[in-house]
């Protein structure tokens, strides 16, 4: 196998985790298309159910082509190894069920994706797991709300929907000053690897709704746990094998391998024509606030500048008039799809108060920094003046 470590970022999206002469030369990846696999003997077979031998047995624990994936995404992230799901839910779900037990303590940001928030507060609190929230923007509330207890420190940067940073760097060291057991946790979805390094800043894990910008065309489902190797093998073998069986087919690994050949490329493009929208937006007079870290005049433009090579491809955005005027406005668009989901080719807008965070009530929304009058934009690989067109018919 090529050493790959010492790469581009963009080489290692394309090359790292695979040798072409390994299968024959061929230049894609196989897709393994078995759900077990046959042994030499009873031997070899006992030895690698117990771990002493390597070597494949049923594609519920791993697959070739899915372990093609994860060592590329292990090498994009900074991490030891790396474990793909069948959904970025998946992902979440089986590393939570992984690192915790009745009794101990979950603190997460206030601001979290509406099924993340649905997971911990209707799912873990009903199994003895006690979910604390807090502003994760303010250090010393974190370091007040870490006990003995807290064993997950879980947040998202930037935080979906209304784009709040978090200092990843500055949390790290705030978290670790106060607690050695607890696992700090990023969600990087919107950033991905290419713009942001949340284990180099002093994350434990990251996590990823792969269906999102890794793949990156809107025709799959996916998620990724990157960590330690000890991390990996642990949520590999309980909270995905047997807590979830989120377990990501060799089909999806084969389609997120080929978004991540352009990740590097489309990140950049997605950036550019965000930063040209969120100028547009917040010099339009029906537009009341605009939410984007590549902004000069954003609270988190300096955080973003240290921590995040872009500012990627997401915007927020309320209009005077709140829900009654966003509602008229998404209704107006034309080329712009309302739907759910981020970071496709296709430039996508929805309204989180009644979408993707519809899990909050209106008390819980409120509490957690998500109005009724958000509306969220994944800037997409258009041209940027027919986006911008687009939203000035339906803001005119």
């Amino acid at each position: 196998m090529v050493d790959h470590s010492e790469l581009d970022f963009a080489t290692r999206a394309i090359h790292a985790g695979y040798d072409a002469m390994t299968e024959q030369g061929a230049l894609t990846p196989p897709i393994h298309m078995t759900s077990t696999f046959c042994f030499d003997s009873v031997e070899q077979g006992a030895a690698r159910f117990t771990g002493e031998a390597s070597g494949y047995v049923y594609s519920r624990l791993s697959n070739p082509t899915v372990a093609i994936l994860e060592q590329r995404l292990a090498s994009l992230e900074g991490a030891e190894a790396a474990v793909a799901t069948a959904s970025g839910m998946g992902a979440i779900s089986s590393a939570l069920w992984t690192l915790l037990s009745p009794g101990d303590q979950v603190l997460a940001d206030k601001t979290l994706y509406g099924c993340t928030f649905s997971l911990l507060e209707h799912g873990l609190r009903k199994f003895g797991i006690e979910v604390v929230y807090a502003d994760f923007t303010q250090l010393d509330a974190v370091a007040a709300a870490i006990t003995k207890a807290t064993r997950v420190v879980y947040f998202e940067t930037p935080a979906n929907p209304n784009m709040r940073l978090v200092d990843i760097k500055a949390l790290s060291e705030a978290v670790r000053s106060r607690s050695e057991n607890a696992r700090i946790i990023v969600d990087n979805t919107y950033c991905t690897p290419a713009l942001q390094q949340p284990l180099a800043l002093g994350a434990d894990l990251v996590v990823h709704s792969a269906t999102k910008y890794l793949g990156g065309h809107g025709d799959l489902i996916a998620g990724v746990i990157a960590g330690s190797q000890q991390d990996m093998d642990d949520i590999r073998g309980f909270g995905l094998k047997d807590m979830t069986g989120a377990v990501m087919s060799p089909m999806t690994a084969f389609l997120v391998m080929r978004g991540l050949k352009t990740l590097a490329l489309r990140m950049e493009r997605h950036s550019q024509n965000a930063l040209t929208i969120a100028r547009f937006l917040q010099a339009h007079p029906a537009v009341e606030s605009v939410y984007y870290p590549g902004l000069e005049n954003s609270p988190d433009f300096a955080l973003a500048q240290r921590q995040m090579a872009l500012p990627g491809g997401m915007l927020a955005f309320e209009l005077v008039g709140g829900y009654s005027a966003g509602a008229r406005f998404m209704n107006r668009l034309s080329m712009i799809k309302r739907a759910v989901s981020l970071g496709d080719a296709e430039t996508l807008c929805q309204h989180p108060a009644s979408m993707t965070h519809s899990t909050y009530t209106e008390q819980e929304r409120a509490s957690h920094g998500i109005t009724d009058g958000l509306v969220r934009l994944s800037v997409g690989l258009e041209g940027c003046a027919d986006i911008q067109a687009d939203l000035a018919q339906a803001l005119d």
